[in-house]
């Protein structure tokens, strides 16, 4: 089964704005493609501050815990140049992402507007759209850059990607495959879908009310909610 559903807040029909993360949700994270992304930031760790690969990892992790993101911690206790660190870590081969036609095909399906809201940069998430051949059906980027380096699950970035693409939060629907990251959507009215990846570090919260779908298959819970949208258009007309 492609999905479960814990409640329903919005009915996945009458969806207007479909917001996705990038990393670990529009690609699968047994792909280790962020693997790469987590050696880069070692090396650069190693680098800035001048410590052992081992304790560059720690370090990385615990900042994580921390502050959110490895950069937020990086800016706040080193002073790191965020642009920097950003263009550094992302320089990564995206061979190892697979091609993914059902997700292609189901994200043309479904109706509404499309959002990607990541932690990673414009450019990285341009990058990987492009690759997935997804880049035509999304309308917009909200990165960490916008949100003025405050990583999710902070607040701000949810509030600016509503105001700046006019967002009804009781209309839209959140996607991502950290579930902590889901309760900021929640409290602004947003329905929330939570990618289950089989990730330890992702599966914080996983319990909590906030989560309202279970996705075990990005596809499959695209097309369905595209299938479920085609009555709600027939009473509209």
């Amino acid at each position: 089964m492609a999905y479960i559903t814990r409640q329903e807040r919005c009915p996945l029909g009458e969806i207007e704005t479909w917001i996705f993360d990038l990393d670990n949700t529009l690609y699968p994270a047994s792909c280790d493609l962020f693997p790469q992304v987590q050696r880069r930031m070692n090396e650069y760790i190693c680098t800035r501050l001048a410590v052992s690969q081992e304790q560059a990892a720690e370090l990385r992790r615990t900042y994580f815990r921390e502050h959110g993101t490895t950069m937020n911690g990086l800016m706040k206790v080193h002073n790191i140049d965020p642009h920097d660190f950003l263009a550094f870590v992302h320089e990564v081969d995206l061979a190892c992402v697979p091609p993914d036609p059902a997700l292609v095909a189901s994200l043309g399906q479904l109706e509404g507007r499309k959002i990607v809201h990541t932690n990673g940069s414009v450019r990285h998430a341009e990058r990987l759209l492009d690759h997935l051949g997804l880049s035509a059906a999304f309308t917009g980027i909200i990165d960490i850059v916008a949100a003025d380096f405050e990583p999710k699950p902070a607040l701000p970035g949810y509030r600016l990607l509503l105001k700046r693409h006019s967002v009804r939060p009781e209309t839209a629907l959140m996607v991502e495959d950290m579930a902590r990251n889901l309760a900021p959507a929640a409290e602004l009215g947003m329905t929330t879908a939570w990618v289950r990846n089989g990730v330890d570090w992702a599966m914080e919260e996983a319990d909590r009310e906030y989560i309202h779908h279970v996705v075990d298959e990005l596809a499959g819970f695209l097309a369905a909610a595209a299938a479920l949208q085609s009555p709600h258009r027939a009473k509209r007309e």
